[in-house]
Order: C-alpha cells, then structure tokens, then sequence
C-alpha cells in the first residue's frame, strides 16, 4: 500500500508533534487525535530501553521502556542524535529512587503526546507470555512463562538477509512518492514472519506492491503490511481475508512481485520483503490522504535476535512454526 502524502489541515506544535480535529459526521462532536508521529527512537535506545524494563520485572519498582522513551523525546525535544545509554541508565535510576514519571514530566509539554504516539508503535511489543521451547535433551519441548519481547522478526530464523534505513527514499513507478517502509533484502521464497499477532485485513494483487498481506493488530493501533510475495505461491495456503495469525507464524514467501496492473508478476528487480508500519488513532486513518507510515529500521533491528524456527511440511510445501506461543493479551489462551 503506497499513498502520497498530503497532510490536512494540522496544528503543528515546535516539536513536530500533531493533532487533527475532524468532525464525525455533521452536527455530530468533534473528536481529536493524532495526526502526525515521526518516530526518530534509534535502535540503541529502544534496545537499552526495552533491558531496562525488561530487568526491572523482578524487582520492587518496576520501568515501563514507553514512558522512558517519551520522556527522552519529551526532553530532547524528538532529536535522539546526541543520544547515550547513559540518559536512560540516569532516569531509571532517579525512577528507582522513588520518584514517579509524573514528578519528572509534570512540566513537560509534550510528554502526554509522546507516550501516547509511542504507545501506538510500542504496546505490543513487551510483556508476558507462554512459549514453547525444547527440552534440555533435545527431544520434545515444553511451555515456558515469560517476561519479555514478545513479537518476532519479519524474516524466519536462519535465513540470511540485509537492510538499510531507506524510508523516506523516492520512488517512481506509477508516479513520484516517497517510500514508506523498509525494503529487506533476502532470497525468494525465505518464510515471512508475522511480527505481531492480529487479523488478516488484506491479501491479494496490488499493483506497487504485487502479493501483499496486511495484518491489523489486536488493539487496532498497528497494521503491518508485507509486500512483493513470491510469485505462484505467495502466502501460506490456509490464510484469508480475516484469518487470525500469532506473533512468529508463518504467513507468507519472499518474493519480487509487482510494479504490474498484471497479476502475478516479476517486475521487480531485486528480490526483497517491502514492510512497513501505518499507525492508525481513528479509523478515518486507515486509508486516507494522511495515513502515517512510521520508520521501522530502528525496530527491524531490534527485532533481528527474536526469530522464529521453521519447519517445512514436504507434502504441502507450507512451511510452519516450530515453538507455539500463547499471548494472553493478545486474546490468546
């Protein structure tokens, strides 16, 4: 899903963050949301961040990496360029002291706005679940309860691939735009990875984009939009329009489709995974002239340590997960 972006009529504060107001209907309340989230959290921030949160469970006061986070944007006012660890290690040391994140953003403009937009990208990212994990012996696995990141990386465990930060890069088939994602390069038909756990909102032929599949997430906050499949078989044989999917299953091939008004074509020149994040606070969002398309770089990284294990089934081809998981969040039990 490639848009243009046309921003309507916002109300910009100095920071860069936005709010919309728009009607419902006529003569209905108005009703406000965000408008506009440009999200600049490096790698290294997300991954202290989330160590932090994550070593805090066992302990009396615990860090939640979302409010760390919106208060570093908050502070620096969104320009993580002079970022260090150290920021992060200070503040959970003064939140350890007993001091509360109110104490500390009481004063802060735009904190409210910022954790609210962090939320979006963020909330399903880190808490508890159950997965499976092999036994010590090697034979047969068990269920494990855990603490920790809880969705997986695009591309299946022990396939090889390579990115860079193009979001933001031109783009001019059909017409000139701005990229709205991040491409990953890799080898036709690697296992693609639901990164987050949701319902299946679209599949099927896109010109730009060729055999595509997007996945909305269970909060509604996030769609997840995976583009270029491989051509012939695209996706994993049982998933429709409105299949629900876990976090780390598999949906989907690796493939160079697209660029075509032709179904099922190879006009793209180099084989890659196109995926890209659309964050969506009203349902007016959802495809519109201002949809917001965030850069997953940062979070493609983040994720590149949390892979699924696969398993091809040699009487379907459909390739499968090895370990389940069982995210109570996530309407799963």
């Amino acid at each position: 899903m490639f848009t243009v972006f046309f921003l309507l009529a916002c109300v910009f504060a100095a920071s860069g963050t936005a709010f919309c107001t728009q009607p419902e209907n006529e003569g209905e309340k108005s009703r406000s949301f965000i408008k506009w989230v440009d999200f600049k959290v490096p790698y290294e921030a997300l991954n202290k961040a989330m160590k932090l949160d994550i070593e805090s469970q066992d302990q009396n006061i615990k860090l939640d990496w979302i409010e760390m986070l919106a208060y570093l944007a908050s502070k620096n006012g969104n320009n993580f360029k002079n970022y260090k660890d150290k920021q992060l290690t200070d503040l959970a040391a003064m939140l350890k002291s007993g001091k509360t994140i109110d104490d500390l953003t009481k004063s802060m403009k735009h904190y409210a706005y910022y954790h609210e937009a962090f939320t979006a990208v963020l909330s399903g990212f880190l808490g508890e679940y159950d997965i499976e994990v092999p036994n010590d012996d090697g034979e047969g696995k068990h269920w494990e309860h855990r603490y920790g990141l809880k969705v997986f990386s695009p591309i299946a465990k022990g396939y090889p691939y390579n990115h860079f930060d193009d979001f933001g890069s031109d783009r001019s088939y059909g017409f000139s735009r701005t990229h709205l994602g991040n491409d990953i390069m890799g080898s036709v038909g690697t296992p693609i990875i639901a990164v987050e756990g949701g319902t299946v909102e679209a599949m099927g032929w896109n010109q730009y984009g060729g055999w595509r599949i997007g996945i909305r997430s269970h909060d509604q906050k996030r769609y997840y939009y995976y583009a270029h499949l491989r051509k012939n078989f695209p996706y994993r044989k049982d998933l429709k329009e409105g299949s629900i999917v876990k976090a780390g299953d598999v949906i989907g091939y690796l493939g160079r489709t697209g660029y075509s008004r032709k179904e099922n074509v190879n006009n793209i020149k180099t084989s890659h995974l196109h995926f890209g994040m659309q964050l969506i606070f009203d349902e007016s969002q959802k495809e519109c002239l201002s949809e917001i398309w965030i850069d997953v770089y940062p979070i493609i990284k983040l994720l590149s340590n949390h892979r699924s294990a696969v398993v091809k089934n040699p009487e379907t081809k459909d390739y499968h997960r090895v370990y389940d998981i069982c995210d109570p969040a996530g309407g799963q039990e």
